[in-house]
């Protein structure tokens, strides 16, 4: 026997080994993204032979990972049992951190979300924050009823940019001592679930992208308007991050303000509004939300920051039309939730601004953007890692 003939016939179990992984993932992929199937619609969609489908299905549905759900009886011929990924073959954990608000969820497969939890952040330190996550991330996990071993990974959004190298994140001015070094580390290994940390408005774009007004988009920008500015952008259903992590970071633009150079971030934000309506003779305990309501009352100096934000938000969109030649615009965030008094005044100046107008749109998802765009970040590692983990056992 020649050489070559030994190596061959070496390595054809492990090609054989390789081929049914192969078979098996096309076919749990396809499920996933088309619904349920018989054995005969599988093969006539993926080009594998009835023989090879129905071996592969056996294999899955030994490991957990497809399931029947139902019967097709078709005019002609025999009832047909219908397949679909089995959900609870594994879990993925999302997680939300901001200023005001902490939101955890834990989500099946196929993205349906079981248990979640929305908490203030009355954290002092950043130390106490990563314990708020660490405590809040185990109730959801317990009350959900999975097991913790069956959440296999979480996603963070946060304010900033997560310096990898590093291990810390960077610029997020509006969560003291965030910066700090070993956070991250720390919650990793307290929950012991492998976890990515993601910018907020990145993950927001992403959640909007996957279930929001941002679906069938070819280019669109996300802006984020809260306590905080951010802008995520996501490109043929990928996010664009830049060189560094660091593109949507338009809160760094610079805005001339009456008494020194200003960011954008300063005048595009919850905080300017309030600074805005208490300028033009509000008074007492302000939020943004007040001031947005005090202006659908008709309040006069908060139509006239309501205004004066619209004005602002459109120089804004301006800037990400003249550089990026979005599709479409969304407006999020706490601010974006008041977009029903924004919308006319951002169109009218824009208009005014540059001939560049793209559609602008609310967020569909609200406040859940983020935790939503961080449970599909999550996802797409947790259905690779399952099945791995689930065909290697099988």
């Amino acid at each position: 026997m020649a050489a070559g003939d030994v190596v061959e016939q070496q390595e054809q179990p492990w090609n054989r080994q390789r081929l049914r992984s192969t078979n098996e993932r096309l076919l749990l992929d396809r499920l996933r993204v088309s619904g349920a199937a018989s054995r005969a619609q599988l093969a006539r969609d993926t080009g594998l032979s009835k023989p090879t489908v129905s071996s592969a299905l056996a294999s899955l549905e030994s490991a957990g990972l497809v399931r029947e759900v139902g019967t097709h009886a078709p005019e002609r011929g025999r009832t047909a049992v219908l397949y679909a990924p089995d959900p609870a073959a594994g879990h993925a954990l999302g997680i939300d951190i901001g200023r005001s608000w902490l939101r955890v969820a834990v989500a099946d497969l196929d993205g349906t979300v079981v248990a979640r939890s929305d908490v203030r952040n009355r954290a002092r330190s950043s130390g106490a924050l990563a314990d708020l996550v660490v405590t809040t991330a185990r109730q959801v996990v317990a009350g959900s009823g999975v097991a913790p071993d069956e959440v296999v990974h979480a996603v963070v959004g946060t304010p900033g940019v997560y310096d990898e190298k590093q291990r810390r994140v960077r610029y997020a001015m509006h969560l003291p001592g965030w910066g700090r070094a070993g956070l991250f580390d720390r919650m990793r290994a307290e929950l012991g679930v492998p976890l990515e940390v993601h910018n907020d408005a990145n993950l927001a774009a992403l959640g909007e992208y996957t279930y929001g007004v941002g679906a069938g988009s070819r280019l669109f920008a996300y802006i984020l308007i809260g306590t905080g500015l951010g802008m995520g952008v996501v490109a043929d259903g990928r996010l664009f991050t830049g060189a560094h992590g660091l593109a949507g970071e338009i809160g760094f633009l610079p805005w001339p303000g009456q008494q020194k150079p200003a960011r954008l971030e300063d005048a595009v934000s919850g905080v300017a509004v309030v600074e805005a309506a208490r300028r033009f003779g509000m008074s007492g305990q302000l939020t943004a939300k007040a001031v947005f309501d005090a202006a659908r009352q008709g309040n006069d100096a908060a139509v006239r920051a309501v205004r004066l934000e619209g004005e602002r938000i459109a120089h804004t969109v301006a800037a990400a039309a003249a550089v990026l030649d979005p599709d479409l615009v969304v407006l999020g965030g706490g601010v974006g939730h008041s977009v029903d008094l924004l919308l006319q005044p951002v169109r009218d100046n824009l208009r005014a601004l540059t001939p560049l107008r793209p559609r602008i749109a609310p967020s569909r998802l609200g406040e859940d953007a983020v935790l939503l765009g961080a449970v599909a970040t999550a996802l797409d590692t947790a259905r690779d890692v399952v099945f791995e983990r689930r065909s290697a056992a099988s």
